[in-house]
């Protein structure tokens, strides 16, 4: 084997692929019960390690010891394979992300689309999970997540592409590599994105089933929504999954409209200063979808609906518009 592909392989299965995104993940979730609980003037995640930094990784380990239950009556195959199926789109989406540098370890032209698409099918994965699971609660949980997701997708597609239409004049590209290039004077956020970086933190707020649009996971009406029947194994590998999309779309809002990781300079120096300016934009995103989940209370699901299809839909096709627009004008 040669030396460029081990390497490659290093990059994919350790930094900044598989390995490091899953603790980026637990690192995120960390974070995110800290902060809420301190919102909330409560303290959250204590004992575990030093202020119970370890206690998403214990979570883990606990659940993946824990007896793997099927219910009777649900469709196996599928039932099994979703939680896999979830981690795996979750650490290929990361892929794409520039972690150090202006391009991820998978870019191409038109590298930004293709992203949409596997966000577009964890969608998929969350209905099938629920469907098959032979639960009443697991199947409400489910309709409500197609609901609410196919609400937020369209708004959630349009702030990125909007955000990619805004470089088109300084750099025509529809990759990621392209966005971050092009915001190395002025960001998104400061520029007319200002609006279709608002829409992200809600529709990206929305994918992740948060508070106020935890509707489908609903603890209080139907239990665990769509994951109810799920336990052990299988929910230690959902939890991951879901540990991962929160960092790939705190990543992803960092890239868009934050800069990305800009290059320092090269060398190992620049490598490590550029990965710790992504992680600290990504915080930063973090700590904004917290602050909206400890200031609302949740929405009722026809809440949800009329709020994404009559006020978040327009805004975001008015963001899509002014950012196609505006750069046309002000080349005349």
């Amino acid at each position: 084997m040669m030396l460029q592909e081990v390497i490659d392989i290093v990059k994919v299965l350790v930094f900044p692929g598989f390995l490091f995104f899953s603790i980026l993940g637990l690192l995120y979730e960390w974070i995110d019960r800290k902060f809420y609980a301190r919102l909330q003037n409560r303290v959250g995640p204590l004992y575990t390690g030093p202020s119970g930094f370890l206690q998403p990784f214990a979570d883990f380990v606990k659940l993946m010891a824990k007896e793997d239950v099927v219910p009777e009556g649900a469709e196996k195959p599928i039932f099994s394979a979703v939680p896999v199926f979830a981690l795996a789109l979750s650490l290929f989406a990361v892929l794409f992300l520039p972690v150090y540098g202006t391009r991820g370890i998978i870019s191409f032209e038109g590298d930004i689309v293709v992203l949409m698409v596997i966000m577009t099918l964890f969608v998929v994965l969350i209905f099938l999970g629920g469907i098959s699971s032979a639960s009443r609660y697991s199947e409400i949980g489910s309709e409500r997540a197609i609901l609410q997701l196919l609400g937020y997708e369209i708004p959630l597609v349009a702030s990125v592409i909007g955000a990619a239409a805004v470089t088109v004049k300084a750099n025509p590209s529809l990759s990621i590599r392209g966005i971050v290039e092009a915001q190395s004077g002025l960001w998104s956020i400061f520029g007319i994105q200002a609006l279709g970086f608002a829409i992200f933190l809600l529709a990206a707020q929305a994918e992740l089933e948060r508070t106020p649009f935890d509707i489908p996971e609903a603890e209080t009406e139907i239990v665990a929504g769509w994951m109810t029947e799920y336990s052990g194994k299988k929910l230690a590998l959902l939890r991951l999954a879901r540990d991962v999309e929160l960092a790939f779309l705190c990543g992803l809002g960092a890239t868009l409209f934050l800069g990305g990781p800009q290059p320092v300079f090269p060398g190992a120096a620049g490598t490590v200063i550029s990965t710790v300016l992504f992680v600290v934009k990504s915080i930063v995103v973090l700590l904004i979808l917290t602050l909206l989940r400890a200031a609302m209370s949740r929405l009722r699901i026809d809440q949800m609906v009329n709020f994404a299809w009559k006020y978040l839909m327009p805004l975001s096709i008015l963001q899509l518009s002014l950012a196609v627009l505006i750069p046309n004008l002000l080349a005349f």
